[in-house]
């Protein structure tokens, strides 16, 4: 067991035992499931400083040089998509806004696979003079955080006063072309308040909106069980104002649950991590931006690609330690746990 700097807290990188692991490309885990769905953080600065997401200082920042390349994430991505069977790509951070090169990213990516659908979770800061060159880029979906339309709320919840240039990001991309425009919200006490305005909102700039559990991944280790804001609690709120119609999930392994709103065709979806896990129908891979595979949120068990990848291993080679690394991916996230202890890495240091 060896240690590596990351820039941010250290995380553990063991040998991965495959003795017992099914001859198939694809990657499964012990469990039986399969991952298909490929998140890559390219990058830990962001330009918000979100109380769940990041410290106020911001991270640690990250040698450039320990930072996947355009050309590096392109690569992996075309491995992850024509040997190992991932379906989707999403590119997360920090903040993906804050690489210059997303588009030189997102093109590189869309070459070497082409009709994957490629996507972006963004705080949509600054989105507005960049949604038509990534739709341009081959990009073809966002996600956008947004936790409340109140500017004040936002300040105080970002430590930014961006709101205005964060909704412009947010019509930008829903007149840029892409096949879907999502907003993320995390559900906390102080954003209950105004749930009902953000989907009022949401609706009537036709966005799909999306509620999520805040999870225990916050930068100060604040999150506490007893203050967090169940999905039940949002869909009372909300259904005091809207005729909420329970219409389930999209596929299995999709995280939010949906209802149609008065009737439909509009949506509201609802994540809920923690009370209503999803981890045994996950399927999802991840690669951090110093390009690390890590196979589940919580675990800070990482298996180093970028290495093998710049010492010289073959398409093939990186597959396998890939697979290796998501064979042994935990059951779940074990936050009901007694001895349940949060991941090293908040969310902005992993990619959401």
């Amino acid at each position: 067991m060896t240690t590596i700097d990351v820039g941010i807290p250290s995380v553990r990188v063991a040998t991965d035992d495959v003795s017992d692991r099914p001859d198939t490309p694809e990657l499964v885990d012990r469990f039986g499931r399969v991952a298909r769905d490929l998140r890559v953080s390219i990058t830990e600065k962001c330009s918000l400083r979100c109380t769940y997401c990041m410290p106020e200082e911001g991270l640690p920042a990250i040698p450039r040089e320990n930072l996947l390349t355009a050309a590096e994430i392109a690569r992996l991505v075309g491995i992850g998509v024509h040997l190992l069977g991932i379906e989707e790509v999403r590119f997360t951070g920090g903040e993906p806004l804050m690489r210059r090169d997303l588009e030189e990213i997102v093109a590189g990516c869309a070459a070497v696979a082409p009709g994957t659908p490629l996507a972006v979770t963004t705080n949509a800061v600054g989105l507005a003079h960049r949604a038509a060159g990534l739709a341009e880029a081959g990009l073809t979906r966002v996600n956008i955080s947004l936790d409340t339309v109140d500017r004040d709320h936002f300040t105080r919840l970002t430590r930014r006063d961006r709101l205005d240039s964060v909704l412009a990001g947010i019509r930008a991309a829903n007149t840029a072309g892409f096949s879907r425009v999502k907003i993320n919200a995390v559900l906390m006490p102080d954003t209950l308040v105004g749930a009902v305005d953000l989907l009022q909102w949401c609706l009537d700039e036709n966005v799909e909106l999306r509620f999520i559990e805040e999870m225990p991944l916050d930068a100060d280790h604040a999150w506490a069980r007893d203050n967090m804001v169940t999905a039940q609690r949002l869909l009372d709120v909300l259904g005091e104002r809207f005729e909420l119609t329970e219409s389930g999930r999209e596929d299995p392994s999709a995280p939010a649950e949906r209802w149609l709103v008065n009737g439909g065709p509009a949506t509201v979806g609802v994540i809920a991590s923690v009370t209503r896990s999803f981890c045994s129908d996950c399927d999802r891979t991840r690669i951090t931006s110093e390009g690390t595979v890590r196979s589940c949120l919580f675990s800070d068990t990482e298996t180093d690609l970028r290495a093998a990848l710049r010492g010289g291993a073959s398409d093939e080679e990186l597959a396998a330690v890939w697979r290796g690394a998501m064979w042994n991916k935990w059951a779940g996230h074990g936050i009901d746990a007694a001895d349940f202890a949060p991941p090293q890495r908040s969310m902005g240091a992993i990619g959401g």
